[in-house]
């Protein structure tokens, strides 16, 4: 029940996140539709097709996909105050990435997959929904060079399915995964922890090679 309501008022965070992306790139309301569904429940959807776990997430609780569509919509209205309020949304955002976490290691552990999948299964739900809204969107993936966002969702993923299997009540594994990964994900925007930055500068010849392409 924790998760499922936690789960509910991830999905509509996300869903508001996404459709004011959609907002920036001036869609019509079938985009902002499109992009605030996938920014939410984008990650599940993405999670199953990869594990073979059907039905897909938003097509067995077909109530998912209409309170991001309502969500979208409703963000239509009210962008003003969604922009002012942005800091609730980075905290509900952050619970939202735990929450989506924890269900994916949740799913692999219960169709009796590795660890590793488990874990991985919690990072691709926890951000590949982001991921999606930004390419959608065509612009740069910010879960690549932003604050520890899948870093986190991979903590809370390796968290939880190691407390799970040491046998500690399931509740008890949730919320204490929960709040670490919480902690954890607001430490980083606070103080813009990140992982090492690759940074390789284009050669003189590669420069040119742009310039002929673009004339």
């Amino acid at each position: 029940m924790l998760l499922t309501t936690l789960y509910i008022i991830g999905i509509t965070a996300e869903a508001m996140t996404g459709a004011l992306a959609a907002g920036k790139r001036h869609m019509d309301w079938f985009g902002v539709m499109l992009v605030a569904s996938a920014t939410a429940i984008g990650g599940g959807t993405v999670r199953d097709v990869l594990l073979g776990h059907y039905p897909l997430g938003w097509v067995a609780n077909p109530q998912y996909l209409v309170i991001t569509c309502l969500a979208g919509l409703l963000t239509t209205v009210i962008a003003k105050w969604v922009v002012r309020f942005h800091k609730v949304f980075i905290i509900l955002d952050a619970i939202g990435l735990i929450v989506f976490s924890i269900i994916g290691c949740r799913i692999a552990m219960d169709m009796g997959l590795p660890a590793i999948i488990c874990i991985v299964s919690a990072v691709v739900t926890g951000i590949f929904g982001g991921l999606l809204r930004d390419l959608i969107c065509r612009q740069q993936p910010m879960v690549l060079h932003k604050e520890l966002y899948a870093s986190v969702a991979f903590i809370a993923g390796g968290m939880y399915y190691g407390m799970m299997f040491l046998a500690v009540p399931e509740m008890i594994a949730t919320i204490s995964t929960l709040v670490v990964g919480f902690v954890a994900r607001m430490a980083a925007v606070q103080w813009s922890w990140r992982l090492p930055v690759f940074k390789l500068e284009e050669t003189s010849d590669e420069k040119r090679g742009k310039q002929v392409a673009r004339n």
